[in-house]
């Protein structure tokens, strides 16, 4: 490596490597922007974050895999725990302070590295101990230290704002200012954050991929979980889930966070089985988040295919729709129509779709929002900050983890679903208000059926919609993949075949542009319905075909290859 490489984050020859330097530069020149616009210029001080500490399994000394705290690495992208870090918003300085660590830590940990190594690596201007904070921070004669102290809208966890020996000695700002600020800053994401999500998205989806063509009816569920995960880090260098694995088969499909401790995706593969898989990996703190559905068999039977079907086309006008200026709220109204109407045809409701919209039906079928903000969380920050519309009290809507319109540069999942859940469908089946439309016989042959998800990460653009995520949709492509077929779909040319393992998005963009399609959706001419495109994917071909010689070894070793 060389010097200038020193910034360099990567996770090996095939994965992607992260100039720390440009992408942190621009998440601190906006958070310098945004603070300049909330106060006078005489006001601004200095920003103080805490980093990450290692936290400890109860009262043993057992470490869990340290993950760093969100805003400090969107500012610093620091790995180590228990370092704090500061900007100076006058000049746009950083500042990294790390702890002394003893000699011993060579011993049970590594080398120690000097201030310089963590300068260069972390590619901020000054680094100190953290003992020397105070004294660092006074000379640069700060209005105020500006402290991070604010409440997450969907845990309603307070932040833990920094803490040090002499900090009571400035003018402390605990307002909620820097909060919110930081806040809106990581909900619109920068071109170096999008690239590094990009590439969690294809990891991801190579990773499905290979759970839909090695799983089979009589495995255990948490299989799937196993192999997507082994896919995820061995070819991609994704070490963390963002969120914990749903493995789910047959009627827990119906439980929307399933695969938790007391049901660890431990149910064993029905032979009729739906199979809905919500998986993500995360790479550099940045996340992805995405679920499949498809039959055990690898066929799709009549009713499987109607209720998916119902899904897929919410999921479809939902992309189609998306643009800057829309209502994230109209949009889950729009994916229950789909849904309502694909639900009708079936046989399972019966009357008028909009009178069904007027008693929220739908919220019976998907009690869940239809997306949400993603980022450096799965349930990214943002969803109801100060001045954004406020939560809906009405079934299914107030579900939504936010209500915003729409921008250009935020990132979304559009998951709709659907389920056949006993708890929420018995007692409908004797309310007054929604009785009527439920065809109760239908609906009670269904209640095993479990559910169907449908779940992309999408990058709203200037005009519309870019999805990042390269799976399987349509039911013919899914049943091809299950029996084997490659996925993306063979290239037509041997130029398309000798593209490299991972373009960057902007190389995704000119490639489509250069060969005359367009950058987010094609149009199916049998159903007059535009879909996300596949080419517009393309750029993981070689990864989705190295996957499998990477991992087939494992796969077999895990008794999963083909019977």
């Amino acid at each position: 490596m060389t010097s200038k490489d020193r910034d360099v984050f990567g996770m090996g020859p095939a994965t992607l490597r992260i100039s720390r330097k440009q992408l942190h530069t621009g998440t601190r020149r906006k958070l310098q922007e945004g603070m300049q616009k909330a106060l006078p210029k005489e006001q601004l001080g200095v920003a103080v974050l805490k980093g990450g500490e290692p936290f400890l399994i109860y009262s043993t000394d057992m470490e869990g895999i340290f993950r760093q705290e969100s805003y400090f690495h969107y500012l610093f992208g620091v790995q180590e725990e228990d370092c704090l870090g500061a900007v100076d918003l006058q000049t746009d300085r950083s500042y990294l302070f790390i702890p002394r660590l003893p000699d011993s830590y060579a011993v049970w940990m590594g080398p120690i590295k000097g201030l310089d190594d963590y300068k260069a690596k972390y590619a901020v201007d000054e680094v100190h101990y953290t003992e020397d904070m105070e004294r660092v921070l006074s000379e640069l004669k700060p209005a105020a230290l500006h402290l991070l102290c604010g409440t997450n809208t969907d845990s309603s966890i307070a932040t833990r704002p920094a803490d040090f020996d002499g900090m009571r000695s400035f003018n402390l700002d605990k307002s909620d200012l820097l909060f919110n600020v930081l806040t809106e800053c990581r909900v619109r994401k920068t071109p170096e954050e999008l690239e590094v999500m990009h590439y969690a998205n294809q990891v991801a989806s190579a990773a499905h991929v290979q759970v839909m063509q090695q799983i089979k009816p009589h495995m255990m569920e948490y299989a799937a979980e196993s192999v997507f995960m082994y896919t995820a880090y061995s070819r991609g260098g994704c070490r963390h889930a963002p969120y914990t694995p749903i493995c789910a088969s047959g009627p827990n499909g119906s439980t929307l966070h399933y695969g938790h401790a007391a049901s660890p995706n431990d149910r064993e593969i029905g032979s009729n089985d739906m199979l809905l898989l919500d998986m993500g990996c995360e790479y550099y703190c940045y996340d992805s988040d995405i679920t499949c559905s498809f039959p055990a068999s690898g066929k799709f039977s009549e009713d499987q295919a109607l209720v998916y079907e119902a899904v897929l086309a919410a999921h479809q006008a939902v992309l189609q729709a998306i643009k800057p200026g829309v209502s994230w709220p109209d949009m889950h109204l729009l994916a229950e129509r789909h849904i309502l109407a694909g639900l009708k045809e079936g046989g399972w409701l019966q009357g008028e779709v909009e009178d069904m919209l007027e008693q929220r039906v739908a919220a019976l079928f998907m009690p869940h929002g239809l997306g949400h903000l993603l980022g450096l969380d799965t349930h990214d920050v943002g969803g109801y900050a100060p001045g954004t519309p406020p939560r809906s009290d009405k079934p299914g809507l107030r579900s939504l983890r936010t209500a915003r319109v729409l921008e250009e540069h935020m990132v979304v999942t559009v998951e709709p679903g659907c389920y056949f859940n006993p708890f929420l469908l018995h007692p409908a089946f004797e309310d007054p208000a929604q009785g009527p439309f439920l065809n109760k016989r239908r609906l009670e042959a269904s209640l095993g059926f479990g559910g169907v998800r449908i779940e992309d990460d999408v990058v709203v653009t200037a005009d519309g919609a870019r999805s990042m995520t390269n799976v399987p949709r349509a039911i013919t492509d899914v049943e091809a993949v299950m029996a084997g077929a490659p996925w993306p779909r063979q290239p037509a040319t041997a130029a398309q075949a000798a593209q490299p393992q991972h373009l960057t998005m902007a190389e995704q963009q000119q490639q489509s542009q250069h060969s005359g399609q367009s950058d987010t959706t094609e149009v199916d001419d049998s159903k007059d319905v535009r879909k996300p495109a596949a080419a517009s994917s393309s750029e993981s071909s070689g990864m989705m075909a190295g996957v499998a010689s990477v991992v087939q070894s494992g796969i077999q070793s895990l008794g999963l290859g083909k019977k």
